[in-house]
């Protein structure tokens, strides 16, 4: 059984993460044979000033 874990800032859709954990699924279906009741996908939705780059956090960096 596959297990997934995304990782991902806040700010997507209930639709965008249908959309995710559907392809993701079919994804694993075709390259590994993952049946899809046996996927399971966990999706963590980060605070903005829960993750950083280069010593910086998201929430104070220039995203223009």
């Amino acid at each position: 059984m596959p297990i997934v874990q995304i990782n991902m800032l806040k700010g997507r859709t209930v639709d965008q993460k249908r959309a995710l954990v559907k392809k993701v699924t079919e994804a694993l279906g075709e390259t590994i044979g993952a049946p899809p009741h046996k996927v399971r996908i966990i999706l963590n939705d980060m605070e903005h000033d829960m993750y950083a780059i280069a010593g910086q956090l998201h929430v104070d960096a220039d995203n223009t």
